[in-house]
């Protein structure tokens, strides 16, 4: 194991809000990002320190994190970043996928210009960050994609909802997305949809919108060869 010390970033708190959920989506977004790799020992002291604070916003932080399956809490001893858990990401896969699909469904009878328009140039955006050193960026905007259809068929609190329960299958694209031909998978995925429901075509939405979420989890067994000890069956 390795000590988050040598790989977080740490940034000054907003003063005006809250310090615990900072620390906490602080923290949540090193380990989604994988910049906090399953394994790191996070230290309450050390964090507490670093960001300027008692001990009790980050123990209220890292507490909200193990709910979320993404640490491992071991009381009087230490908290470790979680490994990956497939059933996991499987089951937040389940969820998204099933909303998801109605969301498309829902876009396509509804067919909106103005949603089109967005749709298409976020995408644009995607194609200019597709290099290696431009992953984060592209990352973003994929969220900002589907984020941007879930808002448009009126459901923005689901994707907040999906959101808080992918930790998991988001660090398993996260190591999937560097692949060679990944990223454009996800532009040429996008597009299909976004033609679908500008055709208002039902049926090539959902089957757009399928093929894409599958991607990553057809992939597992190559992410575990390429990360034997980031994966986990439990």
């Amino acid at each position: 194991m390795k000590n988050a010390e040598s790989t977080a970033t740490i940034h000054r708190l907003d003063r005006s809000r809250h310090a615990a959920p900072q620390v906490f989506e602080r923290l949540r977004e090193m380990i989604v990002s994988l910049e906090l790799e399953p394994g790191t020992v996070l230290s309450r002291t050390e964090l507490a320190t670093r960001y300027g604070l008692s001990q009790t916003p980050v123990r209220d932080a890292l507490i909200r994190l193990g709910e979320e399956g993404l640490v491992d809490i071991f009381p009087q001893h230490a908290t470790v970043v979680s490994q990956i858990s497939v059933p996991q990401a499987l089951q937040a896969h389940f969820l998204r996928r099933s909303i998801e699909l109605e969301v498309v469904r829902t876009l396509a009878q509804t067919r909106k210009a103005s949603l089109v328009a967005r749709l298409r140039a976020t995408i644009a955006e995607q194609m200019e960050c597709m290099e290696p050193q431009d992953v984060e960026q592209f990352a973003l905007l994929d969220h900002a994609f589907h984020r941007q259809m879930y808002e448009a068929a009126g459901v923005p609190q689901l994707w907040d909802l999906v959101r808080r329960l992918s930790g998991h299958i988001d660090r398993l694209r996260r190591l999937h997305l560097p692949v060679e031909g990944k990223t454009s998978a996800v532009v040429r995925d996008h597009t299909e949809i976004v033609d679908a429901i500008e055709k208002s075509d039902v049926e090539a939405a959902d089957a757009a919108l399928r093929k894409h979420l599958s991607g990553t989890l057809s992939q597992v067994d190559q992410i575990r060869t390429r990360h034997p000890t980031f994966l986990s069956d439990h």
